[in-house]
């Protein structure tokens, strides 16, 4: 039989269909390299048995001629999404053993088209980091390693590093992630993924734990475009309970890769070309906008102007929108409760034992910056700069169809190499940011290796609602850079 965990969710689709294996079989193999695979702590809770089960109605349901888009195909959920039933911490203290009575809308999407829950994967707590290093329940490691330095576990970026590590590892065929600043293509750069974020709007937000409301969208982790797109298609769609989401229908995300980009104009923004950025990022930036111009692309210079504004002012919005949202975890409704000598004592002890450090960090720079007196001079003025910044794109996508950047400043790093400078951790998201404020689709493909053989990401961003041209120019890029890498870890773990 066919190495289950190798394939692509394409691939395993078609093999359920031809019945050349059963979904029980291809969840097993995934079952058995998430055992082998612990030392990764890619996930939170695992739910094996859960999973056996939800493959073997797959398997029936198949069987019958009742098969859903995605059925039998085993994923990883990023544990921000409440699934009913199944503890959901938001890799916090304070959640630890919070077991949701409701299921996200993303997750029963999913379960609707007949995904396998392999379990919650790990994550920046709440979200918040670019590392997944201040999850309460440990960072992940990811799967690639340095090659001049192998000594060194490396972090597979984040926050959603626990979902990109278990698709890298093949642990899981596709995973979802949130993105609010860059946390699906951040990571989905450093491990060597192809990983969407859509449209603000596109996919519902109900029943996901919020960081920054007005940022937060969920999105896909694939092992290629394809896969990608295929679960983006099945996560989305318009939901009543969101008032953020979109009424729109939802376009056969699959079926727009067709890999011809001919013609369609691809925008370069001179203002990603940042002052101490690699040079190995520059060459690299340059054989993508070759790849796209073989592919018979015309590439157009074009300028963001108040780019360099986008870091200080998502770092504004963002810490100040989780101010409010965090406000609710006062040991009083659910969730850990550290008792006090009166309530103010008890929101006290409860907080300071149930968030971690990064989370604390971002509550204190979120309540200064709505604070009587800075309210006017920080948050109003970074919404003004924040449509600033999204005027740029929609003038700049008058000249051309989609836009090309790196995804990342530099490959992933070892594991606590930047954990003492928070300010050199934030531009990790410097190339992400700016497509996050303006609620614009964007994607991470891979496109090659750097010097100590780690992956590097090639971003797309796109018009509104236009995740189709991103999927195209990503399939273009994907066919070009022949991207076959994989951890060295896969041949031990997927064996």
């Amino acid at each position: 039989m066919t190495n289950l965990t190798s394939m692509t969710m394409a691939e395993a689709l078609k093999g359920l269909e031809n019945k050349e294996f059963t979904s029980v079989e291809l969840t097993q193999k995934h079952i058995d390299a998430m055992a082998q695979a612990k030392h990764l702590n890619a996930f939170i809770t695992e739910t094996p048995e859960l999973a056996l089960k939800q493959a073997s109605e797959s398997d029936k349901r198949r069987a019958a001629g009742n098969a859903g888009a995605l059925d039998g195909i085993p994923i990883a959920m990023k544990d921000l999404f409440c699934t009913k039933g199944i503890r959901t911490t938001a890799a916090s203290k304070i959640l630890e053993n919070f077991i949701p009575q409701y299921e996200s809308t993303v997750s029963q999407n999913l379960l609707n088209a007949g995904t396998v829950t392999l379990g919650k994967a790990n994550l920046d707590q709440f979200a918040m980091g670019s590392s997944n290093t201040t999850s309460h329940f440990g960072n992940v490691i990811s799967p690639w390693k340095n090659q001049n330095s192998n000594n060194l576990d490396l972090v597979p970026g984040g926050s959603s590093g626990g979902s990109a590590a278990a698709v890298a590892a093949r642990i899981s065929m596709a995973a979802t992630g949130t993105d609010t600043g860059g946390s699906i293509r951040q990571p989905a750069a450093f491990c060597g993924l192809a990983g969407i974020k859509p449209t603000y709007g596109r996919c519902s937000r109900w029943g996901i734990i919020a960081f920054s409301s007005s940022l937060d969208q969920a999105g896909a982790f694939g092992r290629t475009v394809e896969d990608a797109a295929l679960l983006l298609k099945s996560m989305a769609g318009f939901d009543p309970k969101d008032s953020t989401s979109a009424d729109l229908p939802v376009p056969d995300f699959a079926a727009a890769i067709t890999g011809d980009i001919k013609g369609k104009k691809i925008g370069i923004p001179k203002e990603y070309r940042i002052d101490g950025m690699p040079d190995e990022i520059e060459k690299f930036w340059q054989q993508g906008i070759e790849m796209v111009k073989d592919a018979g692309a015309e590439i157009v210079d074009v300028s963001l102007p108040h780019t360099k504004y986008a870091v200080p002012t998502y770092y504004v919005i963002a810490p100040a929108e989780a101010s409010s949202n965090l406000a609710r975890y006062d040991g009083v409704k659910y969730g850990l409760r550290v008792d006090g000598e009166d309530l103010n004592s008890t929101y006290e002890n409860t907080r300071a034992e149930g968030f971690g450090d990064e989370v604390i960090r971002r509550i204190m720079i979120g309540t200064y910056a709505l604070s009587s007196g800075y309210y006017d001079a920080y948050y109003i003025k970074a919404q003004k700069v924040r449509r600033l910044i999204s005027n740029d794109f929609e003038n700049v996508f008058k000249e051309c169809d989609a836009l090309l950047t790196p995804t990342a400043p530099s490959a992933a790093f070892a594991i606590g190499e930047n954990e003492d400078d928070p300010v050199k951790m934030y531009l990790n998201d410097v190339f992400t940011i700016p497509a996050s404020l303006a609620g614009l689709p964007g994607m991470s493909v891979p496109a090659g290796l750097n010097s100590d053989g780690l992956p590097l990401g090639l971003q797309i961003i796109g018009r509104p609602w236009d995740e189709e041209m991103v999927l195209r120019v990503g399939h273009s890029i994907e066919k070009a850079a022949n991207f076959t890498a994989q951890p060295q870890l896969t041949g031990k773990i997927a064996a």
